[in-house]
């Protein structure tokens, strides 16, 4: 949802300010975008449509965890399970977690949260926790391994474990997909755009889950799918989203990823790629400023939202460039454009890509009209 608020200001003043989604809620914790629209005697119409052959959007991307289930609380589950299988315990207690020598490890739900936002994939978040709190005994390694190889094992173990028992909960049926992503994936395929599922969970637990909540036939329709497995960095790093695009054939500033974390956001800005948030219980109080908007699910949202939205950024960062910077700031006639402008920091850094000189000049036009935009102060 964007909302656009006319605010009076001085009349030879021409901007446009995008405030981050999460400076505005609702009461019940929907954030949306604010964007402020500031008058000016040059008179600029604001208009969009969407069209395939305009849209900037080429390829939909998908993280599975948290956009096309609500699973963090199953993950939690299946690695208590496993904790109390291999009867894992930590040489002492800890105050973040439900653990004492005497008792399996059981991670409590606010620790999970905490954790789960902070690192990405199972192995990683097991070796943090195992090199924070000390390696544990198990029935695996009834003393606490101390070397590498023996460490390994215990977390590929254990890794394994969860895996199947995290498989079980979900063919358990009790599970299903979040609002509005069938609907949405659905209406991709049809209008041609390139649809993908990225996720830093183990492969084989993703394959069984998209099956399992998006079908076989929607599975095998992906362009492109992605797990863990893939990639030797799991979120934030970003090399799971530029693989992506290398396989898609798609350039990073022509996909939109759906991402449900901080640590999913970062990794697509920093591929290059634009982002939104739907965001759970978990991940709803994170800093999601660098989205481009935020949800908090997808019953609401389709495609035609999704192009509007990228369009209605690139407008608005020509509205801004252009008017504001063309007529107000210039100072020698003969500078460029986009020398004497610097006037686009509110823009998300990965959005700025859009922002090419082929686009700007059709743009300009469009907006401001042929031959106005270098209309003197």
């Amino acid at each position: 949802m964007v909302l656009f608020d006319w605010v009076k200001t001085e009349p030879y003043m021409a901007s446009l300010t995008l405030f981050t989604a999460t400076t505005l809620h609702t009461k019940h914790g929907f954030g949306f975008q604010r964007i402020k629209l500031f008058p000016s005697k040059h008179h600029c119409v604001f208009s969009v449509s969407a069209s395939a052959s305009s849209s900037p959007l080429k390829a939909l991307i998908f993280d599975c965890d948290g956009v096309i289930l609500e699973s963090e609380h199953l993950h939690r589950q299946a690695y208590n399970d496993a904790f109390t299988h291999f009867n894992v315990r930590c040489p002492s207690s800890s105050s973040s977690s439900s653990s004492s020598s005497d008792q399996p490890l059981n991670w409590d739900v606010h620790f999970y949260d905490e954790l789960q936002n902070q690192i990405g994939g199972g192995k990683p978040k097991m070796r943090w926790y195992f090199k924070e709190h000390g390696w544990p005994s198990s029935t695996l390694f009834e003393t606490p391994p101390t070397d590498d190889d023996d460490r390994a094992n215990l977390i590929d173990t254990l890794q394994d474990w969860k895996t199947e028992r995290y498989k079980e909960i979900i063919k358990s049926g009790t599970v299903k997909p979040r609002p509005g992503v069938l609907r949405l994936m659905d209406e991709v395929k049809e209008a041609g755009i390139k649809l993908a599922v990225c996720s830093a969970a183990t492969k084989s637990s993703v394959i069984m889950c998209l099956e399992s909540l998006i079908g076989i036939e929607r599975f095998q329709g992906l362009d492109c799918f992605l797990a863990g497995d893939d990639v030797k960095e799991k979120k934030p790093d970003p090399s799971i989203y530029i693989t992506a695009s290398k396989k898609l054939g798609v350039s990073e500033k022509d996909c939109l990823v759906v991402e449900d974390s901080v640590i999913g956001l970062q990794a697509a800005t920093q591929a290059g790629m634009s982002c939104i948030v739907t965001y759970t219980s978990s991940t709803a109080s994170q800093d999601f400023s660098d989205a481009i908007a935020i949800y908090p699910d997808l019953s609401n949202v389709r495609l035609k939202d999704l192009e509007l939205l990228l369009q209605n950024l690139i407008r608005l960062y020509y509205i801004t460039k252009f008017k504001w910077g063309t007529f107000f700031q210039r100072k020698n006639p003969n500078q460029s454009v986009e020398s004497r402008t610097n006037n686009d920091a509110w823009i998300p850094t990965n959005m700025r890509q859009h922002f090419t000189s082929s686009a700007v000049q059709s743009e300009r036009e469009r907006v401001c009209g042929a031959g106005n935009w270098q209309q003197q102060q």
